[in-house]
């Protein structure tokens, strides 16, 4: 989140991006590689909506991605790749960035015992927000969880200590959320690496670094980072 940037600068040109972490990931601890599906989620001046466009295969083989990346300039992106968890559907509907409105979201991690365990997580949501689902997932559920905390008035940050939090109640699991208008991210730490640095006069909020400069940031465990104005904030989840 920044002033504008071309997408690949951020996914597909340096040397650990993005594209090269769906098959070649250096901290990921569940998984081998990310070839479940991927998402970009991206906004340019003048528009608080992002555009979006996601695949349900490995990024490296969608022609529309290189585009994407070699063309667009964006002030804020969400961009993932995903490794299916197992009794999880597939398909481009499982795929982040999950969107609504002007927001993004993304999770990294995993619910155990799913779909059983998700009875208890969303039994307080209203079936309508339920039938609205683009998938019957772990992530796809907690978008859910984190969008009626958003229309409840919870900031970002607020909204996704909420979820998290009931979620490692509820299921225990991975749960490392990420959520953005373009204007503020909110992140959490359970689970999954993160880390940020300052850049292109911006944010970088990433999974992992994707080079090897000396001025990225870990995020330890159980922590909520949130991001405005260039600020960066980093908090204790619970407790």
């Amino acid at each position: 989140m920044g002033p504008p940037v071309r997408v690949g600068e951020l996914v597909a040109d340096p040397p650990h991006a993005l594209t090269r972490q769906a098959w070649a990931p250096r901290r990921q601890t569940h998984g081998i590689m990310n070839v479940d599906g991927f998402g970009l989620g991206w906004y340019v001046e003048g528009d608080a909506v992002p555009a979006r466009h996601r695949g349900d295969g490995p990024v490296w083989g969608d022609e529309t991605f290189a585009d994407l990346a070699r063309t667009v300039r964006t002030t804020g992106l969400l961009a993932a790749v995903r490794s299916g968890t197992e009794g999880m559907v597939s398909g481009r509907g499982a795929a982040a960035p999950f969107r609504a409105g002007r927001w993004l979201f993304s999770h990294n991690g995993a619910l155990p015992g799913w779909p059983a365990s998700g009875a208890e997580l969303v039994k307080d949501l209203a079936p309508e927000r339920l039938l609205r689902l683009d998938a019957p997932t772990d992530a796809a559920a907690l978008w859910a969880l984190t969008l009626d905390r958003l229309d409840a008035g919870l900031t970002p940050g607020e909204a996704l200590r909420h979820v998290t939090r009931r979620a490692l109640e509820t299921t225990g699991g991975r749960v490392n959320l990420l959520l953005t208008d373009g204007q503020r991210i909110a992140a959490t730490t359970a689970g999954a690496s993160l880390c940020y640095r300052h850049t292109h006069g911006g944010v970088v909020v990433a999974s992992e670094s994707y080079d090897e400069e000396t001025d990225w940031h870990d995020v330890p465990d159980d922590r909520l980072l949130t991001v405005e104005r260039g600020e960066v904030t980093v908090e204790q989840l619970r407790g």
